[in-house]
């Protein structure tokens, strides 16, 4: 009955001229299984071994039930002992002559490396050379003729785009799993050389440095982080893009380590305040904190406070799109940057030089002084309370002249300014005297930004200080 009144409703409407509403096709949900069929024969399940070595007081055999086995156990000599520990991972075959590209953290301290074929067949691999910086390893097994992944290209990736993970997540080998892109260019805490890849494809402790998929059956990233609470998955999983990667492995293959440039700044982040107070319309590009004395940077006239819009025409539209530019570009290079300098934009050209192998989350190190005795100083309506930095301590910092923060409230606590901070700059130009700071106070009108450069344990900052009211 339903169906007989839709079809009259339907020849009224044509009667009367009018179009009967289309009924809208079903939408078709990807099948995976061909590329699985083709692409899942090159994904590998790696398993390492690992001897760990460790000192520890133990006591006499047969003695574990005695009273005093606590006494023997304090007092006994320490002993070396040793026990072999596993791991697991995944991988995939770049080339037919057995090169496997993998995670950094899946063969870490590995003693022995196993490469388990999709069809059974198993290798011991040789550690060719591993990246923590990107979290790349490159593996060679003894074998020909093998089946290879096809590669994508990640600028064609977009966000909302089916992707395929294949891996083997708690040792469940050729495990295969599916969602989306979720974003593009993730930058994570102490990662300032990979623009990860965010999916929600489920990706467990296994999937690491496997190979995530397009509906092309190419790869485009190596799975190897996840965001979660509980240790498991929790819908958000981060990829290595695969041309990060491929730069990485051939560096490689050739040498056995990675070679990055440095120029020798500090660099930030770029708020929206700041950007309005370097006269910037958006807060984009990587605001220059501080320059190494006789760095590349210095020799080549960068200056704290210049703002990096661009490298040999690549955009900085982040702070930490500059490590990658630069960690992209062989040591030795000539490399123009465009900067912001002074509310106009300029260009100076300098040299790279190589970074040294180094932990790249090692912070600043830290400056103790010693106390100074306060003297009067006036709070500012900006909320500063600041005194001359002593002449002594200034040389031992390396700078001429400082105001260190007595005391702070109101407009520069809500900037961030702390109690201890030294006040050496203000936007690209260093203080010379306590009257250039009042001044340029007393000229930023009510709702504008000042952009004040700081000392803070050693370490050079900018922050944005918005007056409250106008400064007499």
């Amino acid at each position: 009955m339903q169906f007989r009144k839709l079809i009259l409703c339907s020849a009224l409407l044509a009667a009367l001229g009018g179009v009967a509403p289309a009924i809208a096709a079903p939408q078709v949900l990807p099948d995976f299984t061909q590329l699985v069929e083709e692409q899942g024969r090159a994904v590998v399940n790696i398993r390492t071994v690992q001897t760990v070595r460790q000192m520890v007081r133990d006591v006499p055999e047969g003695m574990q039930n005695d009273p005093f086995a606590d006494f023997f156990r304090r007092f006994a000599p320490p002993q070396l002992h040793e026990y072999r520990t596993g791991g697991m991972g995944s991988g995939f075959i770049l080339s037919a002559d057995g090169y496997v590209l993998t995670n950094a953290h899946v063969v870490a301290d590995a003693d022995e490396m196993l490469v388990t074929l999709n069809d059974r067949r198993e290798y011991k691999a040789k550690l060719i050379g591993s990246d923590a910086r990107t979290d790349v390893a490159l593996l060679k097994i003894d074998a020909a003729n093998l089946p290879v992944v096809k590669l994508g290209k990640v600028e064609q990736l977009k966000v909302g785009a089916w992707v395929l993970a294949i891996g083997s997540p708690f040792g469940f080998e050729s495990t295969v799993t599916s969602g989306i892109v979720s974003a593009k260019g993730r930058q994570l805490p102490d990662e300032s050389y990979v623009p990860f890849i965010q999916t929600d494809a489920a990706i467990n402790p296994g999937n690491s440095g496997g190979p995530l998929f397009n509906l092309n059956g190419e790869v485009v990233g190596i799975n190897s982080q996840i965001y979660s609470r509980s240790g498991g998955f929790m819908g958000i999983s981060f990829a290595i893009p695969i041309d990060v990667a491929l730069d990485v492995a051939e560096q490689l293959k050739k040498s056995g380590k990675v070679s990055r440039s440095r120029i020798g700044v500090s660099i930030q982040d770029m708020s929206r305040e700041l950007a309005m107070s370097f006269g910037l319309k958006e807060p984009q590009g990587a605001l220059i904190s501080s320059v190494e004395k006789g760095g590349p940077a210095d020799i080549g006239g960068v200056r704290a406070g210049d703002v990096v819009q661009s490298v040999n025409g690549q955009p900085v539209q982040a702070s930490s799109d500059l490590p990658r530019l630069l960690g992209a570009i062989k040591p030795g290079s000539k490399i123009e940057l465009a900067l912001w300098r002074n509310r106009a934009a300029t260009r100076v050209n300098l040299t790279t030089v190589a970074m040294q192998d180094e932990d790249p989350s090692t912070a600043a190190r830290a400056y103790h002084g010693k106390q100074q005795k306060d003297s009067d100083a006036a709070m500012t309506s900006s909320g500063l309370s600041v005194q001359v930095l002593a002449p002594q301590l200034a040389q031992q910092l390396g700078i001429k002249f400082g105001l260190q923060v007595r005391k702070v409230e109101g407009a520069a606590e809500k900037a961030g300014v702390m109690a201890g901070d030294i006040i050496v700059g203000v936007g690209g130009t260093d203080l010379v005297n306590a009257k250039q700071l009042q001044d340029a106070l007393a000229a930023t009108a009510p709702g504008q930004s000042l952009a004040m450069r700081l000392l803070r344990q050693g370490a050079s900052l900018f922050v944005a200080l918005v007056p409250e009211k106008k400064t007499r």
